[in-house]
């Protein structure tokens, strides 16, 4: 299963920050992490940039929840925020 994250990060962040933050969160849960979309512009304050990324998580021993898929991804949100300054753009 896939799930979305778009982040608000200075300019200086480098997309590869973000996603070595998300892989490290689990690394037998998280299969792939890729960015899909970078957006500098209208909607975005100056000085930053959004970056998207698709999280592909893949449980080997059991299907998870919803509750348990909602908490690791809120430990990518927590992880991205601590390495990279990042926000999760609302």
């Amino acid at each position: 299963m896939s799930r979305d994250f778009a982040f608000i990060v200075d300019r200086s962040v480098r997309a590869g920050d973000i996603v070595r933050a998300a892989q490290g969160v689990d690394r037998k849960l998280i299969a792939d992490v890729g960015v899909f979309d970078i957006y500098e512009g209208k909607g975005i304050e100056d000085g930053k940039k959004s970056i998207a990324i698709a999280v592909t998580i893949q449980p080997r021993e059991k299907t998870m929840t919803d509750q348990e898929i909602d908490a690791v991804g809120a430990r990518i949100v927590a992880e991205v925020a601590k390495k990279t300054g990042g926000v999760l753009r609302g």
